[in-house]
């Protein structure tokens, strides 16, 4: 569709909203969410130690700036507040504490301003989380780097990995990339491959006001906003690799945890590798034909394995369609956190528009707070998503499927900001671990809290799992 009706069409989301999620049940380790004892482990791990792979890569959302990161001490520069003031009594906590640069300023300051560090308009991959022994310090970005040699490196020793970040960071990001690679490729032996992709502003979708007309900037231009990381799709779309590890740039920790963090990413690629094989021989299958048994087989499978209930179908063939199409789409495990009161989407199980059930990531915005069964099935829920998944992006033929086919477009969001200090509405998406996976296959693996560790804000890097 050309500009206009693409506009047209976003106002017209905007009146309309989205519909909300039709919820059966929160997704729970007594229906939904795999607990794995040690034996199982054990046995996933082996298996993505052995299956065969077409390339595997690592995928890191890592395009916006650290802005919201160091929104409390942006807000404390005139006047202090318990951000600030925590940050300058711990500063020396901090693997970007450079006593030459710190010593006799105001640590705020020096953190944010571009005589200093800079850090408030750079991008969160970029900035220095975590000090070794060695005197190392290493940025988001340094330790994916070192998270990837162990758990994506191919048989030769390649390391591939999908970076999206913004234009205008590149430079910044090729640095960071520049002032480890040799060294880690040296340590770890392994070769880096490092592709950086920007989210396409073609998908930047049109900002409006109150009234649903288009928000005008102070030169009397429409506002233009990025549409979140639902527009990621596109850009995983391009990955060449079939097994894809998917982990946000901000949730890493220091290399003593990576022992745990790469054992339950690995058990992780196992269950969608074994998921995988499952279903591509029931493919196989269905090739020589679709037999009753065969039909009962693979609903079963698809009932037990994935939480997917199909509608009744009158005749065989329709039935036997149905199976088959519900099996070759693209997989994915997610691993799920017990809910500790951390902010983000949780999993549930939804009745879709066809009238079957899957396993769904929702955020609260599409969980219709005055229905009171969903409000009833929100308070139920157990655990959260930590957005650590592993995906299979290639069918039973070695073909790779495009995503773009599998986006549930009624699975978006509409959300309030600001621009120039005016109110506005913007649009984002069906987002990438929701609705531009709705028609994936889906299971949910039970992972330890501790492999969650993201930094929000600059005070997160005084936890544990930074230090």
């Amino acid at each position: 569709m050309d500009r206009q009706e693409k506009i047209q069409k976003e106002i017209e989301r905007f009146k309309v909203g989205f519909p909300w999620m039709d919820i059966v049940a929160p997704a729970t380790p007594a229906r939904g969410i795999e607990v794995l004892d040690e034996g199982r482990q054990e046995k996933a791990m082996a298996y993505a130690a052995s299956a065969k792979v077409d390339g595997r890569c690592k995928f890191v959302p890592a395009s916006g700036a650290a802005s919201r990161m160091f929104k409390d001490i942006f807000a404390g520069l005139n006047e202090p507040n318990d951000a600030v003031r925590t940050l300058a009594a711990n500063i020396q906590r901090f693997a970007f504490y450079d006593p030459t640069l710190f010593e006799g300023k105001n640590p705020a300051e020096v953190v944010l301003k571009d005589d200093g560090l800079g850090y408030g308009s750079k991008p969160k991959g970029v900035i220095r989380f975590h000090r070794y022994p060695d005197g190392e310090c290493r940025t988001a970005f340094a330790e994916h780097l070192v998270e990837g040699q162990d758990y994506m490196r191919e048989p030769d020793g390649q390391v591939h990995l999908t970076v999206t970040i913004s234009p205008e960071h590149r430079h910044l990001f090729e640095a960071a990339l520049e002032e480890v690679k040799a060294a880690y490729e040296k340590r770890y032996g392994v070769k880096y491959d490092v592709r950086f992709t920007y989210q396409d502003p073609a998908t930047d979708t049109v900002a409006v006001d109150k009234d649903n007309k288009p928000f005008l900037k102070d030169d009397g231009t429409m506002l233009f906003r990025p549409a979140g990381h639902g527009a990621l799709i596109y850009n995983l779309n391009d990955v060449a690799e079939e097994l894809v590890s998917i982990k946000n740039i901000d949730n890493v920790a220091h290399e003593s945890l990576l022992p745990l963090t790469a054992k339950y990413k690995k058990v992780l690629m196992g269950r969608c590798l074994m998921l995988r094989d499952a279903i591509f021989g029931l493919l196989e299958q269905f090739d020589k034909g679709a037999t009753l048994e065969l039909c009962d087989k693979a609903e079963a499978f698809l009932r037990d394995e994935l939480c997917v209930e199909l509608p009744a179908c009158k005749e065989q063939a329709e039935r036997a369609s149905l199976i088959r199409a519900k099996l070759n789409r693209p997989i994915r495990v997610c691993g799920m956190v017990k809910n500790l009161g951390e902010p983000g989407g949780g999993p549930f199980i939804i009745r879709g528009k066809d009238g079957s059930t899957s396993l769904q990531i929702l955020e609260s915005v599409q969980i219709d707070k005055n229905d009171p069964e969903a409000c009833a099935a929100l308070a139920a829920a157990t655990h959260f998503n930590p957005v650590d998944l592993v995906c299979c992006l290639k069918d039973y033929k070695g073909r790779k499927f495009n995503l773009l086919d599998y986006v549930d477009q009624d699975a978006g969001f509409i959300s309030s900001k600001s621009f120039q200090g005016r109110e506005l509405k913007a649009l984002e998406l069906p987002g990438l671990w929701n609705g531009a996976m709705s028609d994936w296959n889906t299971a949910f693996v039970e992972v330890p809290v501790e492999t969650f560790n993201p930094v929000k804000v600059v005070l997160d890097l005084l936890r544990p799992a930074h230090q």
